[in-house]
């Protein structure tokens, strides 16, 4: 399978008209799909910013001819109704002529609490993804359709425009139920760690489709500029999941990443603007078998990094093989 190279839009650092922007731009430097988180918060403060990424997601699809658009990921059964999820996913997908990827994830307390609703522990999380991509998927069928399960349910509902092949899942997978899930119900996978023991897993479940991996690196004209900024904007990151997915707002993720470091971060993410090391932090996803990689640049220069794609760090990116 070919290798294609993503570009995350931080929706959490930019407002929506930068990161259509920026969207534009990577399609201009050769990326292949863009990939937008559906936050409803930041994750700290210092950042800023978080859009509703339907809405850009509408933009960039209007103002591309040829980049792909993806959600990095949608959580559609707390803060939205699996037909909201439906009915939006089917309209990018028509903007985009037939461009989009639906990633779907079991959510993270920081957006989904913000409906007042009890925010379920992992088991219950999963369940209901299973319920709400049944429900997703019964509407793309066309026609109207009703639906009880245990969390969720759908009454009389039809999907009146709806593109002629539906857009791909991939369902986001960090531990054996999730990957099982993927490999079930998704067209494909989405994880943000490079282990390969999700991806042999999906396979050995039967899961045939792409395999989206996220790298988060720091570009940057001097290192030093590069681990500030990571460490400025990116380090709740190093929480790990359990973290990430259980605290509810920015507030507590700063407390939770206040002893994080500087070095810390220089340690974790590859930093600044030698491009073999980013090349070798991509590596390490290819190898794991992902084929799918998204970039998260948490540098403070979204078009140097831009620019620094579109010449060698793209050329030597497309230079790994994700059959090797």
């Amino acid at each position: 399978m070919t290798l294609q190279i993503g570009y995350k839009l931080a929706a959490e650092g930019f407002g929506p008209a930068e990161l259509v922007r920026q969207a534009q731009r990577a399609e201009a430097a050769g990326f292949d799909f863009v990939e937008i988180s559906d936050h409803f918060h930041p994750w700290l403060e210092v950042q800023g910013h978080s859009p509703f990424a339907w809405s850009v997601l509408g933009a960039i699809a209007h103002g591309t001819e040829r980049i792909g658009l993806a959600t990095g990921v949608t959580c559609p059964f707390h803060r939205y109704h699996p037909a909201i999820v439906a009915q939006a996913a089917a309209t990018v997908a028509l903007l985009s002529d037939g461009r989009f990827t639906l990633g779907l994830g079991a959510g993270e307390r920081l957006n989904e609490h913000v409906t007042g609703e009890p925010f379920p522990a992992v088991a219950g999380r999963h369940a209901r993804l299973r319920e709400a991509i049944e429900i997703i998927r019964l509407l793309w069928s066309g026609g109207y359709h009703s639906y009880e399960g245990r969390f969720c349910s759908l009454e009389d509902a039809r999907l009146f425009d709806l593109p002629e092949e539906p857009p791909q899942i991939a369902v986001a997978a960090s531990g054996p139920a999730s990957v099982a899930l993927a490999a079930e119900l998704g067209d494909g996978l989405f994880a943000v760690a490079p282990d390969g023991g999700l991806t042999a897993e999906y396979r050995r479940l039967g899961g045939s489709g792409p395999r989206y991996g996220e790298v988060s690196l720091a570009w940057a004209e001097s290192e030093a500029a590069a681990v500030e900024a990571a460490w400025s904007t990116a380090r709740w990151s190093l929480g790990g999941w359990k973290v990430m997915s259980e605290l509810p707002n920015p507030v507590n993720f700063e407390a939770a990443s206040a002893q994080v470091r500087r070095e810390d971060m220089a340690a974790k993410l590859s930093c600044g603007p030698e491009l073999t090391a980013h090349t070798e932090a991509v590596r390490h996803y290819v190898e794991a078998g992902f084929d799918r990689i998204a970039l998260m640049n948490v540098g403070p220069d979204p078009d140097g990094f831009l620019d620094a794609f579109a010449g060698e760090l793209g050329a030597g990116l497309r230079a790994l093989d994700p059959n090797g």
